[in-house]
């Protein structure tokens, strides 16, 4: 639960939440699997959900044997996503208006597991660039989501303790990290990767789609019992 300051900052997940991209990423990882020779596995794309880009990667190597090292096989992952992003950019619908909303309110951040080059892109082509105060991939921190690390990050950049701040996520490594972090949560469930029990269990508040995402909404996250 926030400190009684009530909330200062939210701090956005960007895939799942804001685009659309849970299924392209496990695409370009299967595609690159089976074209090099791997073995590709059904859980799979479960698995890698909140992993940084370096524990990924590793992941297709040591996992399912793509004969490429880790370094390699990010960089091939990641192009066929910008290549993919500049076509069509798979923003969810509501997205943009409430990140606008909230931003009329509150210094935002953003804490995702997508490569730095691949936020910039969507937040470029989303025209949401100059929304965000901070944002931080896993990729520049210790560990990926579960671990609370990219969001503990994303808050000492924006200048707020993390009790001080809600973040929005809708996978289970998302609301766990989240939660660790000692964040508010709000949870807008996954449809294709739907979050588990105890995960949802953890968020603060779940919402049907970001279209009920408001500032009074995250504002009741802050109100204490007194």
């Amino acid at each position: 639960m926030v400190d009684a300051v009530g909330i200062r900052a939210v701090i956005f997940d960007l895939d799942g939440v804001l685009i659309d991209s849970e299924e392209r990423w496990a695409r370009a990882k299967e595609g690159l699997v089976r074209e090099t020779g791997g073995h590709w596995k059904r859980e799979a794309s479960h698995d890698m959900l909140g992993m940084s880009s370096p524990e990924w990667s590793r992941y297709l190597h040591e996992e399912l044997g793509v004969p490429l090292p880790p370094e390699e096989i990010n960089d091939a992952v990641v192009a066929r996503m910008l290549e993919d992003y500049r076509r069509a950019l798979p923003l969810i619908e509501g997205a943009r208006d409430a990140v606008l909303r909230l931003a009329t309110r509150w210094p935002l951040g953003l804490a995702s597991s997508s490569n730095r080059e691949v936020i910039d892109v969507v937040l470029e082509g989303s025209g949401l660039a100059d929304a965000f105060a901070a944002t931080v991939s896993s990729e520049e921190v210790a560990q990926g989501k579960p671990a609370p690390d990219v969001y503990l990050e994303a808050a000492g950049r924006l200048g707020v303790a993390p009790g001080d701040a809600a973040a929005v996520e809708d996978s289970t490594n998302g609301l766990l990290a989240a939660r660790a972090a000692g964040m508010a949560v709000v949870a807008i469930p996954n449809r294709a990767f739907p979050p588990s029990d105890e995960a949802l269990a953890a968020a603060d508040v779940a919402l049907g789609s970001i279209f009920e995402l408001t500032p009074s909404g995250v504002d009741a996250l802050g109100q204490t019992d007194g």
